[in-house]
C-alpha cells in the first residue's frame, strides 16, 4: 500500500503562525530576494543613492559641508581664505546635487510602483479566486440545503450570489459612476 500525503497540512509545532501563513512568508521572501538579485545595475545603484539621501548620515554630512562652506565664505572661520562670497558656487552645486538626487528618487519610486502593481495584480487574482471559490461553495451549500429541504431568508438572494462576478463589468461600473461624479 502507497504512502498517501494527508490532504491538509499538519498544526504547527509551537503557537503563533500557521504552516500556511510560515510559508507564505518564506515565499515572499524568497520572491524578494530574487527580485533584488535581478535587479539591474542601475537600479541597484540608484536605490543605494536614494537609501543614502534618506539617511542623517546624509544630512549631517551637508551641514558640515554646506555649514562650513557658508561660515568660511562669510568670514566667520579665518582657518581659509573665502572663495565664494557670492554663495554662487554653492547654489550651483545644491542645484545639480538636487537634479542627480531627485532623478535617483524617481528611478527607485519607479521601480516601487511597478513592484506595488506586481502586487496588487496578485491580490486582485487571489481576490477573484477567492470569490470564484465561495461562489462555488455557495452553490454547494444550497444544494445540500435543498436536498435537506432546509429553508432560509436568503433563499431569494441566492440566485444573485451564485454568479460569479465579473471583474470587467464592475471596472466598467465604477468608471461610469466616477464619469458621472466628475465636475465638467
Amino acid at each position: 500500500m502507497s504512502a498517501q500525503r494527508p490532504p491538509t497540512y499538519p498544526p504547527p509545532h509551537a503557537p503563533g503562525l500557521s504552516a500556511v501563513l510560515e510559508r507564505n512568508i518564506q515565499a515572499l521572501q524568497a520572491r524578494r530576494k530574487r527580485e533584488e538579485v535581478e535587479a539591474t545595475l542601475q537600479d541597484r545603484i540608484a536605490d543605494r543613492v536614494t537609501r543614502f539621501t534618506g539617511s542623517m548620515r546624509f544630512v549631517y554630512l551637508h551641514l558640515i559641508l554646506f555649514g562650513g562652506w557658508i561660515l568660511i565664505n562669510l568670514g566667520w572661520l579665518p582657518i581659509v581664505r573665502p572663495w565664494d562670497p557670492s554663495f554662487v558656487v554653492l547654489a550651483m552645486i545644491a542645484s545639480v546635487e538636487a537634479i542627480f538626487l531627485s532623478t535617483f528618487v524617481l528611478i527607485s519610486q519607479n521601480r516601487m510602483a511597478a513592484v506595488s502593481d506586481k502586487r496588487a495584480d496578485l491580490d486582485l487574482q487571489i481576490s477573484l479566486l477567492a470569490e470564484h471559490e465561495v461562489t462555488k461553495l455557495v452553490t454547494l451549500i444550497s444544494a445540500i440545503a435543498d436536498h435537506l429541504g432546509v429553508e432560509t431568508e436568503v433563499d431569494a438572494e441566492l440566485d444573485v450570489i451564485r454568479q460569479d462576478v465579473a471583474p470587467d463589468a464592475v471596472l466598467d461600473e465604477i468608471e461610469a459612476t466616477q464619469a458621472k461624479d466628475r465636475p465638467e
